[in-house]
């Protein structure tokens, strides 16, 4: 009988190596972008409120403006204070971050956090960052020795999911949402609340099934207008959500993607006050003013367009085309007020779908009569001209997700049974 020869303490040491990292790798909640450049993109997170805070509150566990916050949600900003408007618990918000690129892989750390007596790394992660971000994680990123002693008012970067894939979704601009699944969630559901489709999920976030699981974040591509701004411009890359707002310049203009088209279009803010000249030169437009004149060849359009933030000024565009026929009045996506409750019927959903509105005023700014808003000429095509979609990109979701740990512990346990 041949005798089994017994393993070496390297082999054994290997072994483990192996079976701690597959374990790690089960436990991977996010899809992974592998990057190899400095570029940066823009990215949301769904985020659901763990408790009532005001809106300020939760800007900045995120860093960001309590504006862009509201913004990027369709939330009339004209109403008064409302950046200490208290949200409801529970309601799920679209949180604008920038996506870079750390130690090869698309995520967000700009997110810092100070500890409070209570927390600990779990609750950090589950409760107050809604899951999108793991007490592992969260401990790495920090050099934790010990998770069980937490200083209080210690500062912890938060790493946040998130992905850029060249700005495209099957060559369309496209911003990805960072989405914690619920217990509730199936696939096709997700596809149809976000206006995809089962194929594009699973193409985006390199899936072999349908299955998902509760706390699994995947990869949402929404369809975006992006701008063309100039790469030395402050809010160079801006890519709006369409159905959403965004604010740029200083709180001086806001830019929208409203229902039936994918044209980036700004206007003034209802909250500018001191900014600089958003008037076109050699012209009385400002920036969202068109003009148009029916003429026998078709309609002549002039429009006064938003070019980008650059040291302090407005920069603006004139632009004139012949049309076959005249544009109507802008549609923008509708408004809605700060929220004081949740339905959670809709409590995962996005905002509302766009829907026409009438040519009256957004966040408080009449139009005037004698110019309509009209389509932006410019061709938006995304950051950097990417040729691919995300369905082409390299995304690497856990191939070994849906590997059972039982199966890992089997393999242990006879690993352990030979060496003795």
């Amino acid at each position: 009988m041949a005798i089994q020869k017994p393993f070496s303490k390297t082999q054994i040491f290997l072994f483990l190596i192996v079976l701690v990292n597959v374990a790690v790798l089960v436990t991977s909640k996010s899809t992974i972008e592998p990057c190899s450049n400095a570029d940066s993109c823009n990215a949301l997170l769904g985020y659901t409120v763990y408790t009532e805070l005001k809106v300020s509150e939760v800007a900045s566990l995120f860093q960001i403006d309590p504006i862009v916050l509201l913004t990027a949600n369709a939330i009339d900003i004209s109403y008064p204070d409302v950046e200490n408007h208290i949200l409801p618990s529970q309601l799920f918000l679209k949180v604008p971050i920038t996506c870079s690129c750390v130690d090869g892989i698309r995520k967000s750390v700009s997110t810092h956090y100070k500890t409070r007596p209570s927390d600990t790394l779990a609750s950090i992660a589950d409760s107050v960052y809604s899951g999108l971000v793991s007490a592992d994680q969260i401990r790495e990123a920090n050099s934790i020795s010990d998770p069980s002693v937490l200083d209080v008012g210690q500062t912890l970067v938060v790493p946040l999911p998130c992905t850029c894939f060249n700005g495209t979704d099957n060559l369309l601009p496209a911003i990805y949402l960072s989405y914690v699944v619920s217990p509730e969630d199936t696939l096709a559901g997700i596809a149809a609340r976000y206006l995809t489709t089962l194929t594009d999920l699973m193409n985006v976030n390199a899936m072999g099934s349908t299955a998902i699981k509760a706390a699994d974040i995947l990869a949402i591509p929404l369809p975006a207008c992006a701008s063309n701004f100039p790469k030395y411009a402050q809010d160079y890359g801006l890519m709006v959500p369409n159905g959403s707002y965004a604010i740029t310049a200083s709180h001086c203009l806001q830019c929208s993607c409203g229902p039936g088209s994918l044209n980036l279009y700004c206007q003034p803010a209802s909250l500018a006050v001191s900014c600089s000249s958003m008037q076109c030169k050699n012209s009385n437009l400002i920036v969202g003013n068109v003009t148009v004149q029916q003429s026998g060849g078709g309609c002549n359009v002039t429009s006064c367009n938003y070019g980008g933030f650059v040291n302090g000024s407005i920069i603006t565009t004139l632009s004139s085309s012949l049309q076959p026929r005249c544009p109507g009045p802008q549609k923008f996506p509708p408004l809605k007020a700060p929220p004081t409750s949740v339905i959670h019927d809709t409590m995962f959903a996005p905002a509302p779908a766009p829907a026409p509105q009438s040519a009256g005023s957004i966040g408080g700014i009449p139009k005037s009569p004698s110019v309509y808003p009209g389509v932006h000429p410019a061709g938006l095509s995304p950051i950097g001209g990417p040729a691919g979609s995300a369905s082409d990109a390299c995304s690497l979701i856990n191939p070994l997700a849906n590997l059972p740990t039982a199966v890992l512990l089997l393999l242990y346990v006879k690993l352990m049974m030979v060496i003795l």
